[in-house]
């Protein structure tokens, strides 16, 4: 298919800390996201998790399920037991047309804990990551025989954090095993997303394009801030992560690695929405990747 721009929905509702947004309405959102331009939504907290139930909901504003995140705990469970868990999940988004699953290790993560500077997040011993990384493939096989291809979400906070956490992760991990592009936790996490983009293309079935303010960023570095911290910003601040265009992430010079992609690229830059306007910033975010796409050739 050609490529296709998504939204997730972390822009207008957070998911991690859900009073934040939490009076959005989820049809506001859908409304503003395709007046904004997307073709297509992630699910978060406020979704029905019931195919009809959902179909309905998206169906008025036109709006493709693309995916959701799944919170897998393989560091503690077996395949086995792990697929018990996602079935549900996993149900859903074939009877929704998804494609690909948004997975992530969180059994030790510390992304929604305010009270945790990012410095104690989880660190994998090299020797941890050869069954981890056969349990990630074993799902992986699994999701795909039933046509959804996983795709792993890089993110601060987690296990896979650095440019070398996702190399080890790559590693580990077989063909059936894909990686979710994340540009800001990629930057954030101080790699390169045209680097990894580069470097992983054949592996890479799904961008997630956030962008990164530099000072924050580096303040929150400074500072060892917690990981919502900085996502919320300090005071009336406005937050690390931001809409493509807004921020530090060379969007061209990713999509330049990224020949022949035809999938969806997905605007998923939280924010609070009280200090960041949801509608005004993926307005600016959708402009931005088109132009960045087409400079790139993508488009």
């Amino acid at each position: 298919m050609p490529i296709r721009i998504g939204a997730n929905p972390i822009g207008w509702s957070n998911d991690d800390l859900q009073e934040i947004g939490g009076d959005t309405p989820l049809e506001t959102c859908l409304a503003e996201a395709r007046e904004a331009g997307f073709e297509g939504m992630e699910l978060g907290h406020k979704f029905p998790r019931e195919p009809q139930a959902l179909k309905a909901a998206l169906a008025p504003f036109g709006m493709a399920c693309i995916s959701g995140w799944y919170s897998a705990e393989l560091l503690k469970r077996d395949a086995d037991e792990e697929t018990r868990h996602l079935r549900p999940h996993l149900d859903l988004l074939k009877a929704m047309g998804s494609t690909v699953l948004v997975f992530a290790e969180t059994s030790n993560a510390i992304h929604g804990d305010r009270s945790k500077p990012l410095s104690q997040r989880p660190m994998m011993k090299a020797g941890d990551w050869v069954e981890f990384g056969r349990r990630i493939t074993d799902i992986a096989e699994r999701t795909l025989a039933e046509g959804v291809r996983l795709v792993y979400h890089h993110h601060i906070g987690t296990i896979v954090e650095s440019a070398d956490d996702i190399d080890a992760f790559m590693a580990a991990t077989g063909e059936a095993a894909h990686l979710l592009l994340d540009t800001g936790h990629a930057t954030w996490g101080g790699a390169d997303p045209a680097a990894l983009a580069r470097k992983y293309r054949a592996r890479i079935s799904h961008v997630h394009a956030k962008d990164v303010r530099r000072a924050v960023m580096e303040q929150a570095r400074r500072e060892d801030w917690s990981f919502l911290d900085a996502v919320l910003g300090q005071g009336g601040e406005l937050g690390v992560y931001t809409v493509p265009g807004d921020g530090m992430v060379d969007y061209p010079a990713v999509f330049r690695e990224l020949p022949g992609y035809s999938s969806w690229i997905v605007v998923e830059a939280e924010q609070d929405p009280q200090k960041a306007h949801p509608l005004t910033y993926a307005r600016k975010g959708v402009a931005h990747l088109k132009q960045s796409l087409k400079v790139a050739g993508l488009a």
